[in-house]
């Protein structure tokens, strides 16, 4: 496959990502609280500091789209190993592994506030999870691409 196809590619399944998550973020969670919200009128407290700490949680993730928009839009130029998507790819690992800290202390900060549910903070142990996987895919990644940039920069000085 093409470089600059293959950039269109990641491009076009970035901005997929990004229009999911808006519409996850800005209406279905949203949505759904203010759902929980009517038929649990003694929970209506719970229903901003929940949803500001779901907002906050998905800085990240966005962050991480924007990071990963950079990388494509370096694989179009044919520049896939570089010392700069190396990294974007630590920047990547950084965000996701705070992210997944910040989430789950997130969770257990709730339970203690009793705005959350054991069962809640228990379901966050797989999305913090998910969040280290990707944290530890992306490093290994950086470190790989690191490895490659250089064996490229010197077989580049080779003739």
């Amino acid at each position: 496959m093409e470089q600059k196809h293959l950039s269109k590619w990641l491009k076009l399944i970035l901005i997929g990502v990004g229009i999911c998550g808006l519409i996850l973020y800005a209406a279905v969670i949203p949505m759904y609280g203010l759902s929980l919200r009517t038929l649990y009128p003694e929970l209506s407290n719970r229903f901003w500091p929940w949803l500001i700490f779901i907002w906050v949680s998905g800085i990240p993730c966005f962050m991480v789209v924007y990071f990963a928009w950079k990388i494509a839009k370096n694989i179009g130029k044919d520049l896939s190993f570089t010392e700069q998507n190396a990294s974007f790819l630590k920047k990547i690992s950084a965000l996701s592994v705070g992210d997944a800290g910040f989430f789950f202390a997130g969770n257990i900060v709730l339970l203690f506030l009793n705005m959350s549910h054991p069962g809640i903070v228990i379901a966050s142990f797989g999305i913090s999870f998910i969040g280290v996987a990707v944290a530890v895919v992306s490093a290994v990644l950086s470190y790989l691409v690191k490895k490659a940039a250089a064996l490229q920069e010197q077989s580049d000085w080779t003739i």
